[in-house]
């Protein structure tokens, strides 16, 4: 990339509309940069699909974005970077971040005790990625995994605060905590799920972090652009911001407004064509 900056815009890639959490700190963290945006509402969720399902399905998301001249790509979908990672990066041009590895930097740096929980899809929890993530970042840090599958179909269909999300919180953070009592930080290993994250902190109550790894994949996003001398040049072009779904544009709307309220861009219908 140009050390003079480079105009063209991030793309962000989800399984649904979990990833607009990423897209939300990326606005916030870095305003004069243009993003694309695709979730697969239509094959949503990715957690309980086999891996080369959800490897084919990524692929066919991160083809669709980098034929929209993006200049970064993000797998803002944990289930999509444990599975599909190593393979989008051998078939894009362009620099390629996950959600695992930020997500699990912070989490080993803010835990006291050495006992970090994460919950996920069961595909990112059968996967492995953060257990190894975060024992890399520090080997002595005890993990443990709690695999929620409710949560996402629940945030998909826009219920981010009624009676059952909130007992199913309890139950998948009751559940993980009983396994281990001394987990004084928690992973949020989903992008779904900072949508959540009032029922999960009354969950978890005062004594446990909770880390967030939208803000955190942001936060990794900027540092790569500034590395590689690739942020746009500020005031020279207008911002332009793209939101697509393959699923109901209207169901996806309907969640998406209450991120960006009526700063919602337009949001497109796309079909994926198969790899």
């Amino acid at each position: 990339m140009p050390h003079s900056g480079d105009p063209r815009p991030i793309g962000v890639f989800d399984s649904g509309v979990g990833g607009l959490t990423v897209l939300s700190e990326l606005h916030r963290r870095l305003p004069h940069e243009s993003t694309v945006y695709l979730g697969d509402n239509a094959r949503a969720p990715y957690g309980p699909r086999p891996g080369e399902e959800v490897r084919r399905f990524t692929l066919e998301g991160a083809r669709w974005l980098l034929d929209q001249d993006v200049k970064l790509l993000l797998l803002a979908c944990n289930t999509a970077t444990a599975q599909a990672l190593p393979q989008v990066r051998e078939v894009s041009p362009v620099p390629v971040l996950g959600v695992v590895r930020p997500g699990a930097v912070a989490a080993a740096a803010a835990t006291r005790a050495g006992h970090v929980g994460v919950i996920a899809t069961a595909g990112t929890v059968g996967s492995g990625a953060y257990a190894v993530a975060i024992g890399e970042a520090d080997a002595r840090i005890r993990v443990e995994q709690q695999a929620c599958p409710d949560l996402v179909p629940l945030v998909e269909a826009g219920r981010l605060d009624d009676a059952q999300t909130d007992d199913a919180v309890r139950d998948y953070v009751g559940e993980l905590i009983s396994r281990d009592p001394a987990i004084d930080t928690l992973l949020l290993g989903c992008t779904h799920y900072p949508l959540l994250r009032p029922l999960i902190e009354r969950a978890t109550g005062e004594h446990v972090a909770v880390v967030d790894s939208a803000f955190t994949t942001a936060l990794a996003a900027e540092d790569l652009l500034d590395a590689l001398g690739g942020r746009a040049p500020s005031g020279r072009r207008p911002v332009a911001h793209r939101v697509a779904t393959t699923g109901q544009v209207s169901a996806f709307r309907d969640v998406a407004q209450r991120l960006f309220g009526d700063a919602l861009p337009d949001v497109e219908a796309v079909e994926l064509a198969h790899v």
